[in-house]
């Protein structure tokens, strides 16, 4: 873990250039009207609002329309139904596409409908099938639903109550800056009356759509605790930031992304993630943009295309450099809140 040299504005330059290189590089308009996004451009300007047009009716927007079912849903929520053969494994997976590609409330009416589909699984009037079968099952799904909301709706008073009780269950389980399982497993057999020696996996994801409300100690225990565990040992895959790839072009690069993002949600996760900025920045390719060469695939599927043609050349150099980018702009927005140099922890 290295220092963050790079000040703020410098790295939102040296970004905002690459996202422009990239602008210019691809005639997507789904891509070009993304990067409108990710660099600030007030909605108002006539170019974004032509883009936001041509987008609206863009493959990969035309395909997550068609594929939404009567309820606003795209099959099971958490759970994939292996009996259907389905563009979407699940309706989770359907909604952070929209949200990883820019799609917002009011368009199209597509997220409308998902928050709709979302309430309806809290409120009961649609059934969602928990993918597992224990006394933690309702409490981890109604967490994630709720985190699902909060992206498409910020602050919907229907979250209020679980939000509140996963504020209860970080307080206590980081009361002392530090994580106790003790704590953890006290909070949540009070307020879940659950029994089981295993736990709900802490929601940072949720607790952070308000952080306001968790408070700046809670979230940098978390960080701490969370975020160093996925520096070592990884996030979903065992790729973690402590081992970089010794070759940028390789089959198994993307994988590194699921670590890098749950960290990068943190504010101050430069302290575990800057030598990955410099180590992304020194792999741009000629064209100042990325291309991580051919992926592995993966079992899962998936969901960061920006087009479902398959026949352009240049798919995957559009859809790393929008990962990568993607990843740094929300780095920048994580990190320069305060311009303080992090501490190196690469003795410790």
């Amino acid at each position: 873990m290295g220092n963050m040299e790079i000040s703020g504005d410098v790295l939102e330059k040296i970004v905002s250039e690459a996202a422009m290189k990239l602008f210019d590089f691809c005639d997507y308009p789904a891509v070009k009207y993304r990067i409108l996004q990710l660099v600030g451009e007030a909605p108002d300007t006539e170019r974004i609002k032509r883009l936001h047009g041509e987008f609206l009716h863009s493959d990969i927007v035309e395909q997550l329309y068609n594929e939404q079912d009567i309820k606003g849903g795209w099959g099971q929520f958490r759970s994939k139904d292996y009996s259907v053969k389905a563009v979407f494994p699940t309706s989770q997976t359907a909604i952070r596409r929209c949200l990883y590609i820019g799609l917002t409330y009011d368009d199209r009416d597509i997220l409308m409908l998902a928050n709709d589909y979302l309430e309806g699984i809290l409120d009961g009037t649609i059934k969602a099938k928990c993918s597992e079968k224990n006394e933690r099952a309702n409490p981890w799904q109604t967490a994630e639903v709720c985190e699902q909301i909060e992206a498409i709706r910020p602050n919907n008073p229907i979250c209020d109550s679980t939000i509140a009780q996963w504020n209860y269950i970080a307080g206590r389980a980081y009361e002392d800056g530090e994580y106790s399982y003790e704590r953890d497993r006290a909070a949540q057999h009070e307020v879940f009356l659950t029994r089981e020696a295993r736990l709900v996996p802490m929601q940072p994801g949720l607790l952070l759509k308000r952080r306001g409300q968790l408070g700046r100690g809670i979230e940098e225990a978390m960080l701490c605790h969370l975020g160093e565990g996925a520096y070592h040992n990884g996030y979903f895959w065992a790729e973690c930031p402590e081992k970089l790839p010794e070759e940028f072009v390789g089959s198994k690069t993307r994988r590194w992304f699921h670590s890098f993002n749950f960290i990068n949600q943190f504010r101050g996760g430069a302290r575990y993630l800057s030598h990955v900025v410099e180590w992304l920045l020194d792999n741009r390719n000629k064209d100042g943009i990325w291309d991580y060469g051919p992926q592995i695939k993966d079992p899962w599927g998936y969901f960061g295309n920006f087009s479902i043609n398959r026949k352009y050349a240049h798919n995957r150099v559009v859809d790393c450099t929008m990962e990568i980018l993607s990843f740094l702009f929300k780095y920048i927005e994580n990190n320069t809140w305060q311009e303080a140099k992090v501490p190196d922890k690469s003795a410790t």
